[in-house]
């Protein structure tokens, strides 16, 4: 019996460097980072720029899905008037997208 434990003590002698370990988690966080994270951060940043040019006559599509056409921005607010004579108040990041005139929006 202690010939057996004695064996497997030298066994785990000849043990991997620590850092081989770490080599599976390592590659793992680069996936995500290029396919999940940096992506994601990119059409933030679109997101940002686009809703940042923001302007009046600019038709737009909010996140809950009513269109309408802006009236007036500010740096948070924009109001939106999504028929004739009704105007509603909504947060710029709230807006999902801008359509193109006469089209429809990009991301349909």
């Amino acid at each position: 019996m202690f010939d057996f434990l004695t064996a497997a003590a030298a066994a785990s002698a000849d043990a991997p460097p620590a850092w081989l370990g770490w080599l599976p988690i390592v590659g793992m966080i680069a996936i995500f980072w290029f396919l999940i994270i940096r992506p994601q951060m990119k059409q933030q940043k679109a997101h940002r720029e686009k809703i940042g040019g923001l302007k009046k006559g600019d038709q737009v599509v909010t996140s809950g899905g009513i269109v309408g056409k802006v009236t007036r921005v500010d740096d948070t607010y924009a109001d939106v008037e999504i028929a004739q004579g009704v105007k509603v108040k909504v947060v710029k990041h709230t807006i999902g997208d801008i359509v193109l005139p006469g089209g429809t929006p990009a991301n349909d």
